[in-house]
C-alpha cells in the first residue's frame, strides 16, 4: 500500500518583525534542514483556528520571535497500514528536524495506478490475461 502523509510542524524563527516574514523564512530554514536526502517533501504553510473557529495566520509574532505551523507532505510506499506509514513519516522527517514539533494530521491511501504512473514505471501488464497461457 502506497500512502500521502501529512505532518505538522512547529518552526521557532527568530528576529522577526512581521509574520509574513517569519513564514518566509520557517519554509527556508525547514527546506534547508531537510535537503537533499528529503528534497521530495512538499513544504506549505499551515492552518491556524482560533477556538472560537476564527481562521489565523499561520504564524505568531511575540518579541521579534514567531512560532510557525508548516504542513510537510511525503508519499510513503510498500507500508502495511495507514499506521505504518504515519511512523515511517514522523521518523525521515523528524531525523532532520531535530527538537520540532511534529504530529501527523492525516494519511491518505494513494491509488496504486496513480502512483505508478506518476514515476513512469506503470504500463499494461505484460501477463497474459489468456487462462491458456501457461506463464506463472
Amino acid at each position: 500500500m502506497d500512502c500521502r502523509v501529512v505532518v505538522e510542524a512547529a518552526v521557532p524563527v527568530y528576529d522577526v518583525e512581521s509574520a509574513d516574514e517569519a513564514v518566509r523564512i520557517a519554509i527556508s530554514k525547514t527546506g534547508e534542514m531537510l535537503n537533499p536526502d528529503l528534497n521530495y517533501v512538499e513544504i506549505e504553510t499551515g492552518t491556524r483556528t482560533s477556538p472560537s473557529g476564527e481562521e489565523l495566520p499561520p504564524a505568531f509574532v511575540a518579541a521579534d520571535e514567531a512560532l510557525v505551523a508548516l504542513q510537510l507532505q511525503m508519499d510513503v510506499f510498500n507500508v502495511d497500514r495507514e499506521e505504518h506509514a504515519s511512523r515511517v513519516a514522523r521518523k525521515e522527517i523528524g531525523q532532520r528536524l531535530r527538537n520540532i514539533p511534529l504530529t501527523v494530521l492525516r494519511v491518505e491511501e494513494i491509488e496504486g495506478d496513480a502512483a505508478e504512473s506518476a514515476d513512469g514505471s506503470a504500463g499494461s501488464d505484460p501477463v497474459s490475461d489468456d487462462p491458456t497461457d501457461a506463464r506463472e
